[in-house]
């Protein structure tokens, strides 16, 4: 069985994770004068859908009984696992490897040239793909959780043994 300190361990990470991805995409958006690009939408849509989605799954992971199907925390930590790992590469693609200080880069990339301070914008950028990537580590382990808690939990067959009835050794 799988522990559920270390399954509510990973949830408190991942709303970490989340709290600060949205917040540094929220700031990039807020102090940008010329419009995003839409790496930068799609990270704070994986921010928002990871919000979401942790209403229902700390709650759940607390108290089994709130999970309506076994099966669904682990299809919405696949889903949150997929996001990451799509929003952590994109991004990390579109900053490419350099560094904040160097003015000429942070003036002809995409992400970072929309706001007056680009730098700021640029480590902002880094930090967001940082989380991105903890996220994306923080809701794979929790999928493996659900998913060894959904499969010892719950009959997932149609048939199945009878219950209430007689036994081997009452025959």
């Amino acid at each position: 069985m799988v522990s559920k300190a270390l399954n509510l361990g990973m949830r408190a990470f991942q709303f970490l994770w989340t709290l600060l991805i949205m917040a540094l995409i929220g700031n990039m958006i807020a102090t940008s004068y010329a419009g995003n690009p839409s790496i930068v939408n799609y990270d704070m849509f994986v921010s928002v859908f990871s919000m979401l989605t942790l209403f229902y799954l700390i709650p759940a992971t607390f108290k089994e009984d709130l999970a309506f199907h076994p099966l669904l925390m682990v299809a919405l930590d696949g889903l949150n696992v997929l996001f990451f790992l799509c929003g952590a590469i994109a991004t990390a693609a579109y900053l490419g490897a350099h560094s904040c200080s160097n003015s000429d880069y942070t003036h002809s990339n995409l992400v970072t040239n929309g706001s007056r301070d680009t730098e700021k914008r640029c480590r902002e950028a880094q930090a967001s793909t940082a989380f991105l990537w903890f996220g994306f580590a923080a809701f794979a382990v929790s999928m493996v959780c659900s998913g060894l808690q959904s499969r010892g939990g719950a009959n997932m067959r149609s048939g199945g043994m009878r219950r209430g009835g007689p036994s081997m050794s009452q025959v």
